[in-house]
C-alpha cells in the first residue's frame, strides 16, 4: 500500500522557532548587498532580508524532500528540484541561475533573433558571470544547514543549484530594494492600488485587476519614507512583494520576515 505524503500546516510556534536564527547570518547579506548598491544597509533590514531569503530555499528545500520522499530517498538529487518546481510554480526564483546549472540545460527554452535564427547560449566564461553566480559558494553553510534541518542530505550537484538560486535571489531582492529606495516606492506595471481582500479594486482602464494584498503588506507596498542612502526594513519587505510574485511562498515570506525582525532588535 502507497502511504499518501500530507504536508502539516505550519503551527504559530513552530514559525516562530522556525525564524528565530537563519543561517543566511547579515555579514553575508551585507556583502551581497555591497555587490549590487552602494547604499547603507540597516540591521532589521538585513535580518529580514536574511530571513525572506531562508523562507524561500526552505520551501524549495522541502518540496525537493518530499518528491525524494515518494522514492523512499533522504538525499536529494537535482531532478527532486525539477520536481518540487514543476509542483509549486510560486517557487520558480533564481531564475538567472539556470543559464549556469546544468540541472535546467534545455528548459529555458530556445531563443530567436528577429530573422527566425537561434542565439546561441551565452558564454560561461568566469569574467563573464554574474556577480551572484560567482559568489554562489559563500551560501553552501547555509543551504547545508537548512537541508540537515529538514533531515535530508543532498548530493554535490544538488547543493550546488541551491546555492546558485540563493545567491540569485538574494541579489535580486537586493536590487529590488535598492530600487524602492530611489524611486520612493514600489512602482510597477503603471498604477497599481493595493486592496484589502473582499474590497473591490480601482484600476486604470485596460489594465488587468491587481491580486489583493493582505494588510500587512500593505505598508511595505506604499510611498517610502526616510532618506535616500538607506535600505530599511520595510524597503525589503516591499522588494519581497515584487521578486515573490502571490500566493503563500509571498505572505510566509512577509510574514516570518516580520517575527524575525520582532525577535531582533531594530537597526
Amino acid at each position: 500500500m502507497t502511504t499518501q505524503l500530507t504536508r502539516p500546516e505550519r503551527s504559530g510556534v513552530e514559525t516562530a522557532l522556525a525564524t528565530a536564527v537563519s543561517p543566511f547570518k547579515p555579514s553575508l547579506v551585507r556583502a551581497v548587498f555591497r555587490d549590487v548598491t552602494p547604499m547603507h544597509l540597516s540591521r532589521s533590514a538585513a535580518w529580514t532580508a536574511a530571513s525572506v531569503t531562508r523562507t524561500v530555499l526552505t520551501e524549495i528545500i522541502d518540496g525537493a524532500r518530499r518528491a525524494a520522499a515518494e522514492e523512499a530517498r533522504k538525499k536529494l538529487v537535482p531532478g527532486d528540484l525539477l520536481s518540487a518546481i514543476d509542483r509549486n510554480v510560486e517557487l520558480e526564483v533564481g531564475g538567472k541561475w539556470y543559464d549556469h546549472s546544468p540541472t535546467f540545460q534545455g528548459l529555458t527554452g530556445v531563443l530567436y533573433d528577429a530573422e527566425g535564427v537561434i542565439v546561441p547560449s551565452r558564454k560561461r566564461s568566469g569574467s563573464r558571470r554574474p556577480i551572484a553566480v560567482v559568489g554562489a559558494h559563500r551560501f553552501e553553510a547555509g543551504v547545508k544547514k537548512l537541508l540537515r534541518s529538514q533531515g535530508v542530505t543532498a548530493v554535490p550537484a544538488m547543493v550546488r543549484d541551491l546555492d546558485g538560486i540563493a545567491s540569485v535571489f538574494l541579489t535580486d531582492l537586493a536590487r529590488d530594494a535598492a530600487m524602492v529606495v530611489r524611486e520612493g516606492g514600489v512602482k510597477r506595471f503603471g498604477t497599481v492600488t493595493p486592496v484589502m481582500s473582499g474590497e473591490p479594486a480601482l484600476v486604470m482602464s485596460g489594465e488587468p485587476a491587481p491580486l489583493p494584498f493582505h494588510k500587512d503588506s500593505l505598508r511595505a507596498q506604499s510611498a517610502r519614507r526616510g532618506d535616500r542612502r538607506t535600505i530599511g526594513r520595510d524597503d525589503v519587505l516591499a522588494a519581497t512583494t515584487i521578486r515573490l510574485f502571490g500566493g503563500n511562498l509571498r505572505q510566509r515570506a512577509l510574514a516570518e520576515a516580520r517575527e524575525t525582525t520582532h525577535n531582533t532588535s531594530a537597526g
